[in-house]
């Protein structure tokens, strides 16, 4: 079995990019968790699964499905009345990524 290793200083990076803080006690917690879950991957990869045949649903359930068609246009106004920011008829929302304005 090959073992996947994960360094502290990617879940740190992935941890930034998720704008997550931890400390070093946290950081080497997930590090050894997200190991762990990565070593499960491999070993799942190991087993034989010939002849077996794929599972798309484990029910005999079978979603039913509508049109997909806007119907509550005319509340537009009311919705846009209660937003705390409004800009160009749309819902204004505070950017979230670095170095994205307004």
């Amino acid at each position: 079995m090959s073992e996947t290793t994960i360094s502290k200083s990617e879940v740190a990076h992935v941890a930034n990019l998720a704008k997550l803080a931890f400390d070093d006690a946290e950081l080497v917690q997930f590090t050894t968790q997200l190991d762990n879950i990565l070593n499960i991957f491999d070993t799942l990869g190991e087993v034989n699964t010939d002849g077996v045949a794929p599972t798309y649903s484990v029910t005999e359930n079978v979603n039913h499905l509508r049109e997909d068609v806007a119907d509550n246009w005319h509340q537009k106004q009311a919705l846009l009345k209660n937003a705390p920011l409004e800009a160009a008829d749309l819902i204004k929302v505070p950017a979230i990524l670095d170095g994205e304005g307004e």
